[in-house]
């Protein structure tokens, strides 16, 4: 998973299923470009992802030192000043290899219909992806009525499922980022079914 030290290009949490070197060298310049922009949010997925292709016509990509200089050079030398440009790469990669946004997918509805009315489901992200997932479906489950607003009185008879408890996410105070700084990312959001 680190970019900071070089070993084999894998970024699978189980050994099972599609490693990240499979995904480097073998899906399209589109698909790449596609994922470093959407899960990386990554500005310079075009040139990042080009390199990849161009590399990987040489040579396979088999390790994180190779993805790592790959990135380096893909990116202008003021951004490689500023803080280490494989992060958002990796995190792609990452999220890709392991199918996070769909496994969140199908957990958040999943835990939802385990709920018991009054039974409440909190959900903390780290990620802004995630959250916005999240925050979302979360929206869906609150929602009641989807007619038109010119329709004088309801006709779908769709009431809401779940009620917000929190109306914004609830993020880390100033005494717990001090103590721990990973916490600044962290996003807690909650909802209390109600049928």
């Amino acid at each position: 998973f680190s970019y900071h030290a070089d070993a084999p290009l894998d970024m699978r949490m189980s050994s099972e299923g599609m490693s990240a070197k499979d995904l480097v060298n073998t899906w399209s310049y589109e698909d790449l470009r596609r994922i470093l922009y959407d899960y990386g949010e990554e500005k310079f997925a075009p040139a990042i992802a080009k390199a990849i292709v161009a590399a990987r016509e040489i040579k396979p990509i088999e390790t994180t030192g190779e993805l790592a200089e790959l990135v380096k050079s893909s990116v202008p030398q003021r951004v490689r000043r500023e803080k280490n440009p494989c992060k958002k790469t990796f995190q792609a990669v990452r999220i890709a290899v392991n199918d996070e946004m769909g496994q969140l997918d199908r957990a958040l509805d999943e835990a939802f219909e385990l709920l018991a009315p009054g039974g409440r489901l909190a959900i903390i992200t780290f990620h802004s992806l995630e959250d916005r997932m999240v925050k979302r479906r979360f929206a869906e489950f609150c929602k009641g009525c989807t007619c038109p607003p010119e329709f004088p009185q309801c006709v779908c008879g769709k009431t809401p499922r779940a009620k917000a408890v929190t109306r914004k996410p609830v993020t880390a105070a100033e005494e717990e980022l001090e103590h721990n700084n990973r916490s600044r990312s962290a996003k807690l959001r909650v909802v209390e079914k109600i049928k």
